[in-house]
């Protein structure tokens, strides 16, 4: 069984302009990272040019689906019938996101298919990561 799920979605880059841009992007999902998503935008699509990640919380996404979630970096928020709204915000700016909420709720189940939300701790080996930890100089 594969530990990594990676989804392409279609997002709509919220601008001045009268019309969104769209680019594609990919959720991804790594079980050895279980309490953890991650959203990759094409470098076309940022600021530097260059292709970034935001990783942030799994239950996020999730709580956003339904409701305005997040304080931070990170918030998300239904939008109408079928959008989500991801907004990340940063030291140069904010980048407001709109992407198709049935796409969201598709990478949601497959992610709980391969560890089912609430049990994200059993994917965790603490006893080697502490071990790990105690090594390093």
């Amino acid at each position: 069984m594969s530990i990594v799920i990676e989804q392409p979605v279609e997002a709509r880059l919220v601008a001045a302009a009268p019309r969104m841009q769209s680019f594609p992007a990919t959720l991804r999902y790594d079980r050895r990272d279980p309490f953890a998503v991650c959203m990759t935008f094409p470098g076309p699509a940022t600021l530097e040019g260059v292709e970034v990640c935001w990783t942030f919380a799994r239950d996020l996404l999730a709580a956003g689906l339904h409701g305005c979630e997040g304080s931070g970096d990170v918030r998300v928020r239904p939008y109408g019938y079928d959008r989500t709204v991801l907004e990340f915000h940063a030291s140069e700016g904010t980048a407001i996101v709109h992407v198709r909420s049935g796409e969201i709720r598709r990478f949601l189940q497959a992610t709980s298919d391969l560890v089912p939300l609430g049990l994200e701790h059993l994917q965790l080996d603490l006893d080697r990561d502490l071990a790990e930890l105690m090594r390093r100089p």
